[in-house]
């Protein structure tokens, strides 16, 4: 099974919510978090008020599961997600190109009820998949965002592509000083 495509919108939704809540440079208004959800194509009822703060408590929690290096921490915390997040699974086939596929709360639950149901089944499905080895804390200096890494090689250690790039100039440029 690959986390591609639908299943893919869960793992990315959880890194947006978590750099959006608790990275320096993070953006938690309620405008932002209805961009997470729009990118990312959670669609099943409108972003209101109300939903901001399940959303910010919500990335502040997985943040713990990006920062674990200790597979057996990841997993305890995810376990006491699970355990503690109400699951209905169910196939659902809205008329979008997902066809076919699963929802793990109700239809009656509310837009973070689902939102954390879909995003913990996903980040639980790629840590049995890969363990840690494509999640983490960027490894850029200075950077607390973090990074999920779906793609089919999985080395990536850098949140974005500007941060790869800075650190990859200045390694060249300490070596070049050096030699």
């Amino acid at each position: 099974m690959q986390i591609t495509g639908y299943k893919s919108h869960g793992v990315a939704a959880s890194v947006a919510v978590v750099n959006a809540v608790t990275s320096a440079g993070g953006d938690d208004s309620e405008g932002a978090l209805r961009e997470i959800l729009r990118e990312c194509e959670f669609r099943w009822q409108e972003f209101e008020p109300r939903h901001a703060g399940p959303f910010r408590e919500w990335g502040r929690t997985l943040r713990g599961f990006f920062e674990a290096t200790e597979l057996t921490a990841a997993v305890d915390l995810l376990n006491g997600l699970l355990l503690a997040t109400p699951m209905h699974p169910h196939l659902a086939d809205h008329e979008d190109p997902a066809g076919l596929h699963m929802h793990y709360a109700p239809p009656s639950a509310d837009l973070a009820h689902r939102f954390q149901a879909t995003t913990l089944m996903k980040l639980s499905e790629l840590v049995c998949m890969y363990g840690l080895s494509r999640t983490g804390v960027c490894a850029a200096d200075g950077c607390d965002r973090v990074y999920a890494d779906t793609s089919r090689a999985g080395r990536r250690r850098f949140c974005s592509e500007t941060c790869a790039n800075r650190t990859n100039v200045a390694a060249f440029r300490a070596r070049k000083r050096e030699g």
